[in-house]
């Protein structure tokens, strides 16, 4: 999250790197660890990251959502229940991020406007697309981690 002050174009891509992290604590420590890892890395983010979006951005979603997507893989069985889920948890983020950057961090609504097009209508379509892939990329960097990295380097 401390890159993202370095490099302005990781806005979105940044936050997305770091929840992806928070995957081999889950893995190795279980979800309890993870969310105090998340809470530490967001307060930590919030006072020293360059990018006040990008932690927006990353407490809003990203942070937590590998942690909440493990959580929802055990608990609900029915795929179809649970991708509803994961849109709405996506969804409510989005929408709610769109607000904070706007009233909060005070990115002017005019900036989200080009040529006339309101464009976090556009942005929240596109959203959700890059959400569905941004699921299944969890789902392979669970199993990257699991039979490569995490076999070299503590043999399990």
């Amino acid at each position: 999250m401390m890159v993202t002050g370095f490099v302005r174009i990781g806005t979105y891509a940044l936050p997305c790197f770091a929840g992806l992290l928070t995957i081999a604590v889950v893995i190795e420590y279980k979800c309890k660890w993870a969310f105090g890892v998340f809470g530490v890395v967001a307060v930590l983010s919030f006072f020293l990251s360059g990018d006040k979006e990008a932690v927006v951005m990353f407490i809003a979603f990203f942070g937590y959502y590998p942690i909440v997507k493990n959580i929802l893989e055990r608990f609900i069985k029915n795929t179809l229940v649970r991708w509803i889920v994961k849109f709405l948890i996506f969804n409510a983020a989005a929408v709610g991020s769109f607000f904070v950057v706007t009233f909060v961090v005070g990115v002017p609504a005019s900036e989200f406007s080009i040529f006339g097009v309101y464009l976090p209508l556009v942005f929240l379509a596109l959203g959700n697309v890059f959400f569905f892939l941004y699921d299944l990329a969890i789902n392979v960097y669970v199993k990257f981690y699991v039979q490569r990295i995490r076999n070299a380097m503590f043999g399990k």
